[in-house]
């Protein structure tokens, strides 16, 4: 049975999720990170970043942010166990959710029992074919980042960049070793900049989670 400590933080979160805004417009989203005084307004994938805004803004005073250092690994938030905010756009083929370093969900899981993750799921927008969103970012950032400027380099071709996010419902969910085994794979990241290789991280099958590790979800 899931610790009532658990328990009463997820009734908490869930209540102050209830005020956080449905439809995430790209530009709006990132004015207000830069204006809200966060380091990742410039980044590419600004709904993840931004999902991290809204929760260190509401969540503010029920989760410790940052969380728990493991090594090089940080996780976003910690209240009775470790936490990560993340995003998923239901509109796609593929239904798996990047999450964290390996060891560091291994570790924080022997610590505390279960790895926590507050998952904010819709439906997104993307780049219109002149790809104007794009053209508009680079302008606010005054130059292509270093990371575009290796893409266009390596000649790889350039993402779909997302415009707008439209939330349905957000899930608080907590797995442990065994729930984990059943919708966890590894991810392989490739290599950093120096040629040796990133830690693993975890992959979640969403569609595999098991109800029992889903503690509660917030509608739309």
């Amino acid at each position: 049975m899931m610790n009532e400590k658990i328990v009463d933080t997820v009734e908490k979160l869930q209540n102050a999720s209830r005020n956080m805004p449905k439809v995430w417009d790209g530009r709006s989203a990132i004015l207000e990170m830069k204006e809200g005084g966060s380091t990742q307004w410039r980044q590419m994938e600004w709904m993840g970043f931004y999902f991290e805004f809204l929760c260190e803004t509401r969540f503010d005073g029920i989760i410790d942010m940052p969380g728990k250092k493991y090594n090089n690994t940080t996780f976003d938030a910690f209240c009775e166990i470790s936490w990560d905010f993340k995003t998923h756009a239901a509109n796609t083929t593929r239904h798996d959710v990047v999450t964290n370093d390996v060891e560091a969900i291994v570790n924080t899981i022997s610590d505390y029992g279960y790895y926590g993750m507050i998952l904010a799921i819709g439906e997104v927008e993307y780049n219109d074919e002149k790809k104007s969103f794009k053209k508009w970012h680079d302008e606010l950032k005054e130059g292509i980042s270093k990371y575009e400027t290796n893409r266009i380099n390596r000649g790889a071709m350039s993402r779909r960049r997302k415009t707008e996010f439209i939330l349905s419902e957000i899930h608080f969910i907590c797995l442990n070793n065994e729930t984990l085994d059943q919708c966890g794979s590894l991810y392989h990241q490739g290599r950093n900049s120096n040629g040796k290789p990133r830690p693993p991280k975890f992959n979640v099958n969403i569609q595999k989670i098991p109800d029992s590790a889903l503690i509660a979800t917030e509608e739309f």
